[in-house]
């Protein structure tokens, strides 16, 4: 099991640890749901430094991207950042992850941590461009400030203007007396932030740094398991339950960053099947009544027939109520749709409804 370079921090803050992606992760601190209204209302901070970091270099480096991702990457300016994914050869995704443009010659990949080693393998397979690739996964670390003060408890720490920040840009700049530190207006909470990109060896002083800034705004160490309630609740896919090697962006309603006005893997099919239609989609949906949906519960219609899976669900801390996303057949995917969930022996009632749950 793989440290990050801040475990130990974790550990003397009380942080009930759990393996994760291959690294000791903290899960939690004082509770899920009040880290989640911590992140909602104040500031919180995530260790999410197993996130993979893979830098691409040449003036090959975009025909690379445009190659393997179906966004389109051309689109990007220097100091600007990109949602994609990396399709495979049968109709599934490879990963979902970032692009940030450092410069015309050099990129930035942030990958999930489950897929470092199969990502890697996957665009080097592909690299026959000469793109000069570093796997900077080990030596980076990543923090995650979210919520809704992040902006004003940070700005004491950095020169950067982060109150004017766009979202999905970002700056390098000295940030808590640390050059070269990668300050990213992205997150996956809803609830605004920056996300932090840096050498393993700076990171106890940047944190540190970070929480003696933040300690009149409330701020709080936050865990992997309120980062799930929070990215739910706006609807957004983890790799692994909602988007997986067998599922389409087209099925997982990424159309959106999927663009074919230009040639990448698998693309005549995927575009085929924007152009005819699927046979299932992601859907979000609400219980109406108690309970609580879970990943891989049946999702059946009014007869009892199984009509798809549930990929993520929870109990809402914000709206308190069970929310959560799945695949189910084309008829049952319009919005108001109802549909039931099996839980346990019993199919309560739901609503299928417009993402995302949560509306500040």
């Amino acid at each position: 099991m793989k440290n990050t370079a801040l475990t130990h921090v974790h550990e003397s803050l009380g942080a009930k640890m759990v393996p994760f992606a291959g690294y000791n992760m903290p899960v939690q601190y004082e509770g899920v749901i009040a880290e989640h209204e911590t992140v909602r209302n104040t500031v919180g901070v995530f260790d999410v430094s197993h996130m993979g970091e893979f830098f691409l270099r040449g003036e090959n480096a975009l025909a690379l991207i445009q190659k393997v991702t179906t966004n389109d990457a051309s689109k990007l300016v220097v100091g600007k950042a990109q949602y994609s994914c990396m399709p495979n050869n049968e109709g599934g995704i490879v990963d979902d992850l970032l692009i940030y443009k450092i410069s015309d010659v050099e990129y930035l990949l942030v990958v999930n941590a489950s897929n470092i080693e199969k990502d890697w393998d996957w665009i080097w397979k592909h690299n026959d461009l000469g793109v000069e690739m570093e796997n900077a996964s080990e030596g980076y670390s990543l923090l995650a400030i979210q919520g809704p003060h992040a902006a004003t408890a940070l700005q004491a720490l950095t020169h950067v203007d982060l109150h004017n920040m766009d979202y999905y840009s970002f700056k390098i700049g000295k940030f808590a007396d640390k050059d070269d530190v990668i300050i990213s207006a992205t997150g996956y909470t809803g609830s605004g932030g920056f996300e932090l990109y840096f050498k393993n060896e700076d990171a106890e002083d940047i944190w540190n740094a970070i929480f003696e800034a933040g300690l009149p705004f409330g701020i709080k160490p936050i865990g992997l398991a309120a980062r799930d309630t929070l990215r739910l609740e706006m609807g957004f896919c983890l790799y692994g339950n909602d988007i997986n090697d067998t599922t389409s962006p087209i099925e997982a309603g990424l159309g959106w960053i999927t663009k074919f006005d230009k040639t990448f893997t698998n693309s005549e099919a995927i575009k085929a099947q924007k152009e005819n239609g699927v046979t299932k989609k992601l859907i979000a949906f609400e219980l109406t009544d108690r309970g609580i949906p879970r990943h891989d519960y049946e999702i059946v219609d009014a007869t009892g027939t199984v009509i798809g899976h549930v990929t993520s669900g929870t109990m809402s801390p914000s709206l308190n109520k069970g929310i959560g996303l799945g695949y189910v057949s084309l008829p049952y995917s319009k919005v108001d749709s109802d549909i039931f969930i099996r839980i346990r022996k019993n199919d309560v009632p739901a609503k299928v409804v417009k993402l995302p749950f949560y509306k500040k």
